[in-house]
């Protein structure tokens, strides 16, 4: 669905229907909450209001990992770091290289970002020729990209700040975090603490998505139950449930029985976490929904007049040799540094081979790129320039990417 919004905004944008396609994200959309209304152009709801839901799963996945997955241990996280450290360094040191001032300069970190779920979709075309650990590193890396675009986007892309929102932000955010610690595990009070915060950011200068970040670290993670406790108590409530059935007549004409199902339905929601539901429920909505419709708002480039010596234009070739060229080496680099020093070892059946292919297919930007170029640029030639440069880096990545993980995952390849 995400190349597909993406190819249908390129037909829509180069089409009789071009004025009309991009006349629509123009419109005013007023949201009013407890008498306030804000104003703002559809444009704003998807990169500002679901784009901070994407971050928020972002987040979301980002504490997992921290907690129980690939990041709980410096040992298995130092090399993922080490890598999306290069992977973001090298390539916007070779825009600024070729972008070293004027307005053309704020695009330094457009190539900094990795598209995760294009990313793991090449790599997923292999099945299981792509080993597991090659995958679980590609995901870790990924998700330190994730970190490192949001601190760039709150340290380097924000307004002016003030003073009043801000602290109100952190207010709010000292909330949730209460709440947390209170073992408040209602969804409606982390959604009103969620909103409150999201406008409160909108105002204070920071870029408002950076509030789903921060609304996904105080989302509680912890179980108030035992695995043992669930168990047990589980098992009871299904042989009480058992013992009252009656096979004429209906569950929901049988009240113990309905009075056992939600005693069964507390107990399991009490072993689960708020963080758990909510990665799972919001995670098709993501996938499905808010990433497919901001690349049918943000990848369309009008082709007309484009030739040859538009892509020499110095924010297109920047982002294209950074994506192409800056992420492959900087990974790399950075992964033979760590290895060689002693700091990490390469991932289990990982080959230096794959890890340049993982280089490239890190090269594929595209949503984070995006993103970020629309905050560098806004709307206007320079940010034309930068979907040039992003579509065409993150397409030519992403084909020698897939080109290299062949080679390298065929039978018989060298493991060195």
């Amino acid at each position: 669905m995400l190349l597909g919004c993406a190819i249908l905004a390129m037909v829509l944008v180069n089409s009789p229907l071009a004025d009309g396609f991009l006349a629509v994200w123009e419109q005013k959309l007023v949201v009013t909450i407890s008498g306030e209304g804000v104003s703002k152009a559809l444009h704003f709801w998807v990169n500002d209001g679901l784009m901070a839901i994407f971050f928020f799963v972002v987040g979301l996945e980002i504490k997992r990992e921290m907690l129980i997955g690939e990041l709980s241990s410096p040992r298995q996280a130092i090399l993922p770091l080490v890598a999306a450290a290069g992977g973001m360094a090298v390539p916007a040191a070779l825009y600024y290289l070729l972008n070293p001032g004027g307005d053309e300069a704020a695009g330094w970190a457009i190539p900094m970002a990795t598209d995760i779920a294009f990313a793991l979709g090449v790599l997923a075309l292999f099945g299981d020729r792509a080993s597991v650990s090659l995958k679980i590193f590609l995901t870790a890396l990924a998700i330190f990209d994730d970190i490192g675009a949001v601190l760039v986007i709150a340290f380097f892309y924000t307004d002016d700040l003030t003073p009043v929102a801000l602290a109100t932000s952190a207010g709010v955010l000292a909330l949730t975090v209460a709440a947390n610690f209170l073992g408040v595990r209602s969804m409606l009070v982390y959604a009103v603490l969620g909103i409150a915060l999201w406008i409160a950011m909108l105002n204070s200068g920071f870029h408002a998505t950076v509030a789903g970040i921060l609304l996904a670290l105080a989302i509680p993670a912890r179980s108030q139950i035992r695995s043992d406790s669930f168990i047990s108590r589980s098992q009871s409530l299904i042989e009480q449930f058992k013992n009252v059935s009656d096979p004429e007549q209906d569950a929901l004409d049988n009240d113990r029985q309905q009075r056992l199902l939600l005693a069964l339905e507390s107990e399991t929601e009490r072993a689960g976490t708020p963080l758990q539901r909510l990665e799972h429920a919001l995670n098709p909505w993501v996938a499905f929904f808010v990433i497919p419709v901001f690349a049918l708002v943000n990848a369309g480039v009008a082709l007309d007049g484009v030739t040859a010596a538009t892509f020499m234009h110095t924010v297109t070739a920047g982002i294209a040799v950074g994506l192409v060229l800056g992420k492959p080496l900087g990974i790399l680099g950075c992964v033979w540094l760590a290895v060689k020093l002693g700091l990490a070892d390469l991932p289990d059946k990982v080959t230096w081979m794959q890890i340049g292919a993982l280089g490239c297919l890190a090269g594929i930007g595209f949503t984070m790129a995006l993103f970020i170029g629309d905050l560098a640029f806004g709307v206007g030639p320079l940010m034309e320039a930068a979907k040039r440069g992003i579509l065409a880096g993150s397409l030519l990545a992403g084909v020698i990417g897939g080109a290299l993980i062949w080679v390298a995952t065929r039978r018989g390849t060298p493991l060195a």
